[in-house]
């Protein structure tokens, strides 16, 4: 999350306050130190209540968004999540009601089945450094156990142990990003840094000299197009989730996997496989995010053209603000090599890729290190990152990428709009959907 963040603020803006990063990383590793120590005396039921408080403030953010959701299933999965935020923050703060047990057996839960679904996805898709993820899925899995055991720590302790590690990874994050730029050259950029690249996605990121002079603002809107599994086949069972995330069979017996591009201009990113993947295959080597898995890829020309031999993408997300010369950097480094695999280097990964690029430095200010705390209470910096996390472990699909785009477009746009503008148009939104709601 502080990753994407700084993403956001960019390279210049935060490089030459490396110390800052630095010392951020460490205050957090010592609370960490400090919560599951207990070496201060109320420090942990402090942490404890402060950490309950963001998820209140996280479930009042969903109950808004679950209220201006169009009607449907989207409403519904808005106001269950809503709900389970606010669940959890009044059982972290209330303890009369004894609720630590209860808070065990949900953390027990949700790391269970959040490993289960890691050691499936790294057996699925053998990426450079799965061991090094599977090692982590172990330690989640026996965590677990022992939370739910209640053993050796009793369930008191468990809430505030999760919070320790909680702060522990984002203490040694930030401490890395504040170390890497102050060792890396000025002209590389973050995307091209370790901790943003993740599975070497962005290993061909070029190097960008500062000329000092202010960016030109785009002509025209860069546009992420998405053909979706559902959209771009013939289906007829549904099953939401999967169709949304990895793939549909259509009425053939056939899988449709959709695909990702995006368009600025005469620019158009397109990565596609150059010999015809058979979707039916059960040979697993397909899924390996390894080099033996790589095969030829070939880049589409345009969307007039892909469309025309394909079909039509059935969604859409426009931007406005992004920097239309990162993004010719990128792709001129991108290009130089079509490999494609299905897995570490497909067309998602491509689009997400250019995304990273361009939206580096957008959300630049006078005062960054502001910016990006009050970027870490944004509910769609947190879905962006969460999404970053799932496709590291797995790998980025259309369906994802529709998600991340959309993430960005709020956060970026919404932080360029003044604030009468932002509430003006949440009230226009909360109107047009009571009138949908009115029986005629």
């Amino acid at each position: 999350m502080v990753q994407l963040a700084l993403l956001l603020i960019g390279a210049n803006a935060v490089r030459r306050r490396w110390w800052v990063l630095v010392g951020l990383g460490c205050a957090l590793i010592a609370c960490a130190a400090l919560l599951f120590g207990d070496l201060v005396d109320g420090f942990a039921a402090t942490a404890t209540k402060a950490f309950g408080l963001l998820f209140l403030l996280e479930g009042a953010f969903a109950v808004f968004g679950a209220w201006n959701a169009p009607n449907g299933g989207a409403r519904l999965l808005k106001g269950l999540k809503a709900a389970l935020l606010l669940l959890i923050g009044f059982l972290i703060i209330d303890h009369p009601l004894h609720s630590d047990a209860v808070l065990a057996w949900l953390l027990g839960i949700a790391l269970i089945l959040d490993g289960l679904w890691r050691a499936g996805t790294i057996t699925l898709v053998r990426y450079r450094r799965w061991p090094v993820s599977a090692a982590i899925v172990a330690a989640e899995l026996v965590l677990a156990i022992l939370i739910i055991a209640e053993w050796p720590l009793p369930h008191a302790y468990n809430l505030p142990l999760c919070i320790s590690l909680l702060l522990l990874n984002w203490g040694v994050g930030s401490l890395r990003i504040g170390l890497w730029l102050r060792n890396e050259p000025e002209e590389v950029a973050l995307y091209a840094l370790p901790a943003f690249g993740g599975r070497n996605w962005n290993e061909n990121a070029p190097v960008l000299v500062d000329s000092g002079e202010r960016e030109a603002p785009p002509e025209g809107v860069l546009t992420v197009r998405i053909w979706t599994p559902v959209g771009s086949a013939d289906v007829k069972a549904r099953r939401p989730v999967f169709e949304r995330y990895i793939a549909a069979r259509d009425v053939e017996g056939g899988m449709s996997t959709g695909h990702s591009a995006l368009e600025y201009g005469n620019l158009y990113i397109s990565h596609w496989p150059g010999i015809e993947i058979d979707p039916n295959s059960s040979a697993m080597r397909l899924f390996d995010g390894r080099e033996a898995a790589n095969i030829p890829g070939l880049f589409q020309p345009s969307y007039a053209f892909e469309s025309q031999e394909w079909c039509p993408a059935d969604q859409k997300v426009e931007l406005h603000h992004f920097s239309p010369r990162r993004l010719r950097a990128y792709w001129a480094g991108y290009k130089q090599d079509s490999t494609y695999n299905l897995t570490s280097r497909n067309c998602s990964s491509a689009v997400v890729g250019a995304l990273d690029s361009t939206i580096e430095g957008v959300l630049d200010c006078r005062f960054p290190l502001l910016r990006l705390l009050a970027l870490q209470f944004n509910p769609d910096l947190w879905a962006a990152a969460y999404l970053r996390a799932q496709a590291h472990t797995m790998c980025w699909t259309p369906g994802m990428v529709l998600d991340y785009a959309r993430a960005l477009k709020r956060i970026v746009e919404t932080a360029h709009a003044p604030w009468h503008v932002r509430a003006l148009d949440f009230l226009r939104r909360l109107r047009a959907d009571r009138k949908l709601d009115t029986p005629v």
